[in-house]
């Protein structure tokens, strides 16, 4: 199986990157799994909804969040509708957003 993490996307260059290379690296190298770490995406600090959705249609399967999670109020507003967003699953029981989340087996490949 191959997985492509990209760690830790920051800001404005960050998605730029994102928008630019990530479809080229996912023709080059073929990943059954696309994971984006994003808790940083909005100006270093959070993530929005827009921002989620630029990365996923991009080609991220997931988008893992971190320290960051909650420092851009409006993702209390998305992310328990938001199933490509991970939070950290050491919060506690009853935080918003999911914790785990799977990626169809039909979406995977075989190698080559």
């Amino acid at each position: 199986m191959r997985i492509l993490f990209v760690g830790d996307v920051v800001g404005s260059p960050g998605r730029e990157m994102i928008n630019n290379y990530l479809p080229k690296l996912k023709l080059k190298y073929k990943p059954h799994a696309v994971i984006v770490n994003g808790e940083n995406a909005a100006h270093g600090k959070g993530i929005t909804e827009k921002i989620y959705h630029q990365i996923i249609q991009a080609g991220a399967d997931v988008i893992t969040m971190g320290n960051h999670t909650w420092d851009k109020r409006e993702i209390f507003d998305f992310i328990d509708d938001a199933p490509q967003i991970i939070r950290p699953a050491n919060f506690p029981k009853g935080t918003p957003g999911r914790g785990i989340t799977y990626i169809k087996q039909a979406a995977l490949r075989s190698l080559p």
